[in-house]
Parts: structure tokens; C-alpha cells; sequence
């Protein structure tokens, strides 16, 4: 295996507890660049391997990490997948790595998922960095009648044997509705999608915010559930709107919630590394970035923005936290304003 960059502990759990476990189709998942996908496929000549993924960018990093090998016929035996959900296939082995803190949903969803991917007679093999862990226990339970415990230091793994198929299938997909001025507002979402089962506060001070002419030309950059898209579409037919993101649900969502509302007015994009529209076509750009990543995030959208949008054309975005964008955006935008809304802030900037 590339050593270059070890699996996180859950991760390197669950390899060791599936050396001894048969499997030649195998899907999984990872918390990181698709060691345990890399390392299966490493240890198993005969094995198909498929790693699913809804996020973009997690998706294309765990791709460029697996050529760092020049095996070209254990690439043919890799496969990484960025889409909504595990493609439709049975497979006889399925391993799912969980950390502590993530999200509840999406975890019990993807279990959930991976047994309905397994052949009767097939394991799901499933841990966690928490060696005092008794939730994912009960996940499994709930899912399998009888499941093995495997101890570690810093961890827990569980084995469980599909012995039949689900008597429920649970469906996490949520339908929210929400008002703009007289209009109400349906949107679809789903677990690991911003944000589910409800309107984002900082959405909600965006869409409140925002004044559009006709036909006017909006681009939603991190568009999550797609609630800001729908809102502005919603409110004047010949308005376009395109919504852009990085996670193959979101996209997914937003072209539900457009569906919902029959609005034929948007477009959504899966693109976590900018948007493949046209540049400079946009007259408005509108966006509620998250806070993680040292602002890496919240400068990719600004950049976004200022490729999308026509010269003249507004940013508008909202934060929690404006000193990033008090500090860099006077650099390359121009009538950069920034006030207080609620208890955020919102940002705009005009494109010179």
C-alpha cells in the first residue's frame, strides 16, 4: 500500500478486521483519499472495488492519490463513484470507516444503503474512532441480527452477516417548506446536504436581502438544498438561475425542489472546482460559504464569483465572520460593503 499518507484510525481498523473476510465485489466508503479502497484492491487481485463518494472534491483527490501507483490493472479493479448514492449492484463485502462527530443521518443512511447492496451471505464490516462507542453498535443491531464486536485501543469495529433482506427501509429524504414575500416554498433534502431539514438561518437573511430586475441572470454558488435558487425563481419567471456545487446530492436536491415548485427556471451543476458556464454571464452572485477550512472554501466561491459574473455584476454572500472579507475583497472588488443582519453579516462587492 502507498504509505504516503496513512489511513485515519477507523480506517486502519476496519482494514485489519477485513483481512480475514472473504469478498471479490466489495463497495466502501473512506475518510480520506480511498486508502481502504487503494489497499483492498492491493491485497485482493481478484477484487472489484467501488468507493462512493458525494462529495466532488473528495472524490477527485482520492483519484489523483490512487495514480500515484503505476499498477494499471489494479486501476482497471478501482472505482471511485461521486453521484447520490452506491451504484445499483450487489456486492459480497461492504466496509464502512465512521469518526466520531459525523453525521448522524448520512451514517445511518450509508449503513443502511450498504445492506441493501449486500447478497444474502454478505458482510458489512463497519468502525469508529471511539474505542467506548455504543451508537454505531446500535445501528448495526437495528440492521442486522446478530452482529461481532472487535475491540481496539482507539476503536471499534463491528461485523455483521446480511442474513436477510430489510423488513422497513427507512427513507431519510426530507420535504421542507419555507415563505419568501407571499410565496411558499417547498425544498427537498437529503443527509450530508446544507442544510437538511430546514431553511439555513444565513440562507434565510440572503434571500431576504436580495432585490433582482427582470431577467436577471443569478448564479448560487454552494446552492446546498438549492432554498435560495428557489426562492429567486420562484419569485419571477424570467429570472435564470443557476445553482452550483460540489455535492452530488445537493445537486440532486435542487433539481427536486425545482421539480417541486414547477419552476423550469434553473439549472444546477455539479462542479466543486468552479462552474462550466460561461464566463462574465452573470449578473448577480450569491453565496453562504462555510467557515471550515481556513476561508480555502470562501476564497474558491469569491473566485467563482468573479469568473461568473459580468463586469458591474454584485456579489452577495453572508458570514458569520466578515473580517476575512473585510481584509482580501477590497483587493479585486470594488464598492465592497459590509453590514450586520441579525446575527450575521452580509457582504457585497461589485466586480470591476
Amino acid at each position: 500500500m502507498n504509505s504516503s499518507l496513512s489511513p485515519r484510525i477507523a480506517e486502519q481498523r476496519a482494514i485489519e478486521v477485513a483481512e480475514s473476510y472473504p469478498g471479490t465485489t466489495i463497495f466502501c466508503t473512506t475518510l480520506g483519499r480511498g486508502q481502504l479502497a487503494l489497499y483492498l484492491a492491493k491485497a485482493r487481485s481478484n477484487a472489484q472495488v467501488h468507493c462512493w463518494f458525494i462529495d466532488q472534491y473528495q472524490w477527485q483527490k482520492a483519484i489523483d492519490y490512487s495514480r500515484e501507483t503505476e499498477d494499471q490493472e489494479l486501476l482497471q479493479r478501482l472505482h471511485f463513484e461521486c453521484q447520490p448514492d452506491p451504484s445499483e449492484q450487489t456486492v459480497d463485502l461492504a466496509i464502512v470507516p465512521l469518526m466520531t462527530g459525523g453525521e448522524a443521518e448520512l451514517s445511518r443512511e450509508t449503513l443502511q444503503l450498504m445492506h441493501q447492496r449486500l447478497s444474502v451471505g454478505g458482510t458489512l464490516i463497519t468502525a469508529v474512532d471511539n474505542p467506548r462507542d455504543q451508537w454505531l453498535h446500535q445501528q448495526m443491531k437495528e440492521l442486522f441480527a446478530k452482529v461481532t464486536v472487535k475491540s481496539f485501543p482507539d476503536a471499534m469495529v463491528y461485523v455483521a452477516v446480511k442474513t436477510t433482506e430489510l423488513k422497513r427501509v427507512r427513507n431519510f429524504e426530507c420535504e421542507f417548506a419555507f415563505r419568501d414575500r407571499e410565496k411558499l416554498i417547498y425544498a427537498i433534502s437529503r443527509p450530508g446536504v446544507f442544510s437538511h431539514r430546514h431553511i439555513d438561518p444565513g440562507a434565510r437573511q440572503l434571500i431576504d436581502t436580495i432585490e433582482m430586475g427582470p431577467k436577471s441572470r443569478v448564479i448560487d454558488i454552494g446552492c446546498g438544498a438549492g432554498t435560495v435558487s428557489l426562492a429567486l425563481a420562484a419569485r419571477d419567471s424570467t429570472t435564470v438561475l443557476h445553482a452550483v456545487d460540489g455535492n452530488a446530492r445537493a445537486v440532486q436536491c435542487t433539481e427536486a425542489g425545482a421539480k417541486r415548485n414547477g419552476l423550469s427556471n434553473i439549472t444546477a451543476e455539479l462542479n466543486s472546482f468552479g462552474t462550466k458556464s460561461a464566463a462574465a454571464s452573470f449578473d448577480l452572485a450569491v453565496a453562504n460559504p462555510p467557515y471550515f477550512a481556513d476561508f480555502r472554501i470562501a476564497e474558491h466561491f469569491v473566485e467563482t464569483a468573479m469568473y461568473a459574473l459580468k463586469p458591474g455584476g454584485q456579489l452577495l454572500l453572508v458570514t458569520k465572520q466578515p473580517s476575512w472579507y473585510e481584509e482580501f475583497l477590497p483587493d479585486k472588488w470594488d464598492d465592497v460593503d459590509i453590514w450586520p443582519s441579525k446575527r450575521y453579516h452580509l457582504v457585497a462587492a461589485v466586480k470591476p
